[in-house]
């Protein structure tokens, strides 16, 4: 029976940890070519591929990326080990890669990483990205899970694990003052608008409303962006189409005012990982952990 070689597994996890062979080797002091050849014994006493190799890039695989959540552990008690015969202490770390959608709301990606902002052996990165690029980013084992207010649906659906997180209604609001909480919904006809882009669902269920109510509005910018949209609403004076979730500190403060809630309109929250066997046990606790109603 083939044994497991530590020392093939120690080349394995530095090349995977720095995404590139001939990088790694100069860290390493050692030729390219050797690096490589302790790479392909460790695939071959073990009979998987760890890696594709696409236009001189090495891409993990699952199995690739699951040993490497191995080997993460191995050498980390490695070195704690070392730091309590060396030091007397022990320090824990557990790492995890969470890629977002740019358009995002920040706030909601703050409250959904709120229990890991509380927690000493956990650390954790955000990387912000276009949704091609993070279901790739998923694809490719770059990030232990997504989170994008866009459904993950088509031929890959039985690829993709998408779980919807939360929903958030959508209201109207904008500045102070208009005199619009008790009125029909005729009342917004000669207001200015910030809406969403006509790609988005939630400009979708605005459209609707518009549609049934017979009102034109007088629309003074769009955004693809909640970030931005959060600031049209702040600075603009127009009224917004926006979950409230994106504005609740100026909410909070009274610098914008939610004037009605936009009846059966929704922004979902939605977290993606590929479908596993073995799935990161903190995605899992995050997965069922209830966010706080904002």
């Amino acid at each position: 029976m083939s044994r497991l070689n530590y020392h093939h597994l120690y080349y394995f996890w530095r090349v995977a940890k720095m995404g590139n062979l001939t990088a790694t080797a100069a860290h390493l002091h050692i030729s390219q070519s050797a690096l490589s050849s302790q790479i392909k014994q460790l695939e071959q006493t073990m009979n998987v591929a760890l890696f594709n190799r696409q236009n001189r890039k090495l891409i993990l695989t699952e199995v690739g990326q699951r040993t490497l959540n191995y080997a993460d552990d191995i050498f980390s008690k490695g070195e704690e080990l070392e730091s309590l015969l060396r030091k007397g202490v022990v320090t824990t770390n557990q790492k995890i890669h969470i890629g977002m959608l740019s358009t995002m709301s920040r706030n909601f990606i703050e409250n959904f990483i709120a229990p890991l902002q509380g927690s000493s052996d956990v650390q954790y990165s955000l990387h912000a990205r276009g949704q091609e690029n993070l279901l790739n980013g998923v694809a490719n084992h770059q990030f232990d899970l997504a989170l994008t207010n866009i459904e993950v649906r088509g031929t890959d659906e039985q690829f993709w694990q998408c779980q919807l997180l939360a929903r958030q209604a959508v209201a109207i609001i904008g500045p102070p003052g208009l005199n619009l909480e008790q009125k029909s919904p005729r009342a917004y006809q000669h207001q200015r608008w910030v809406l969403p882009v006509r790609e988005s669902p939630i400009r979708a269920g605005f459209d609707g409303f518009c549609a049934l109510h017979q009102i034109k509005p007088d629309i003074l910018a769009e955004a693809d962006d909640m970030a931005m949209l959060r600031l049209l609403a702040r600075d603009s004076g127009a009224l917004a189409v926006i979950p409230g979730v994106v504005v609740k500190d100026e909410l909070l403060t009274g610098k914008l005012v939610h004037y009605m809630t936009l009846p059966n309109v929704f922004e979902n929250f939605y977290g993606v990982t590929v479908k596993r066997q073995f799935q990161h046990q903190i995605i899992n606790e995050l997965f069922t952990k209830p966010l706080v109603n904002n």
